[in-house]
C-alpha cells in the first residue's frame, strides 16, 4: 500500500510538472515561481489554467441594490487600536484627521512615481460595482463600492513596459501582489466608499483593494503603498503563502 501511494504522488507531481511545463513555455512571463513545491505547483497550474482558458478582461456579475447584503468584517483588526501593528501610531493619527494627510505612494517600475492624496483619488473618474465577496471560510456578502479603477492610478504613474506585478503593502502590515492582468481589470478598484457611505474603518478606510476576480482576502485593506515591479513579490512572513495561504485565488 505505501508504494502505491507514493507511486501515485509521483504521478500526480510528474503530471502536474507536465502541465504546468506546456503552459510556462506558452506564457513563460506570466506564471509566479512554485519553488518546487506541490502546492505551489497546484496554485500556479490553477493561474495558468485560468489564464488560458479565460478571457482575460471579462467581467464578474454585478447585482442590483436590492441584492445588497450584511457585510461581516472576520478577522480584522483596526491597524490604530493593535498592539502587533508597527504602524499603529501613524494610523492613528491619520485617522483622528479624517485621513486628510493621508498618502498613497505609487513607485517602482513607473516612469513618474506618484503620491496621491485620498482627495486626489476622489477627483479622478470612479467606479460603482456591487459584487459578491467570497470569503475563504466559506460565507458569501454583496456590497456596493465606490473607487477609482487601479489601472487609472497606474497609467497616471506611467507603466514601464518591463512591469510584470503589483505588490500592496498595508498598514495592518500585510504585503500581498497581483498580476498586471487583474491590475489592469476594469473592475479592480481602489475603494473609498461602501454602500453608500466613506469606506469604513472595520472595511480597510481609507482605501482598500477591490480584486472582484479573486476570493475575498486578495482586495487588501488599509492600504499603504503601491509598488509596480518585474519580479514575483510573495511577501515573506507578511505574505499569503508563507502564511499558508494560495497566492493566486481566481474565481
Amino acid at each position: 500500500m505505501k508504494t502505491r501511494l507514493i507511486t501515485r504522488r509521483r504521478a500526480i507531481v510528474t503530471g502536474l510538472a507536465s502541465v504546468g511545463g506546456l503552459l510556462l513555455t506558452r506564457y513563460p512571463k506570466d506564471l509566479p515561481p512554485t519553488y518546487g513545491n506541490l502546492l505551489r505547483m497546484g496554485d500556479t497550474l490553477t493561474y495558468a489554467a485560468h489564464r488560458v482558458l479565460l478571457p482575460g478582461q471579462s467581467l464578474v456579475k454585478e447585482y442590483s441594490e436590492r441584492d445588497i447584503t450584511s457585510f461581516p468584517a472576520t478577522g480584522t483588526v483596526d491597524p490604530g487600536v493593535s498592539e502587533k501593528t508597527p504602524l499603529g501610531d501613524e494610523y492613528r493619527r491619520f485617522h483622528a484627521g479624517r485621513f486628510a494627510d493621508w498618502r498613497l505612494p505609487i513607485d517602482g517600475r513607473v516612469s513618474t512615481p506618484r503620491t496621491f492624496s485620498l482627495a486626489e483619488l476622489k477627483e479622478l473618474p470612479s467606479r460603482t460595482q456591487i459584487t459578491r465577496h467570497t470569503c475563504e471560510e466559506g460565507w458569501t456578502a454583496i456590497g456596493q463600492w465606490h473607487g477609482v479603477p487601479l489601472s487609472l492610478v497606474l497609467d497616471a504613474a506611467g507603466i514601464l513596459p518591463t512591469a510584470r506585478f503589483v505588490v500592496l503593502f498595508s498598514y495592518d502590515g500585510w504585503i500581498d501582489s497581483i498580476d498586471l492582468l487583474d491590475a489592469l481589470h476594469p473592475q479592480t478598484i481602489l475603494a473609498y466608499g461602501m454602500n453608500g457611505r466613506d469606506l469604513p474603518i472595520q472595511h480597510g478606510a481609507p482605501v482598500r483593494l477591490r480584486v472582484e476576480r479573486q476570493m475575498g482576502y486578495k482586495s487588501m485593506k488599509y492600504l499603504k503603498r503601491i509598488l509596480v515591479t518585474d519580479k514575483f513579490e510573495d511577501g515573506g512572513q507578511n505574505g499569503n503563502i508563507q502564511s499558508g495561504w494560495a497566492w493566486y485565488t481566481g474565481i
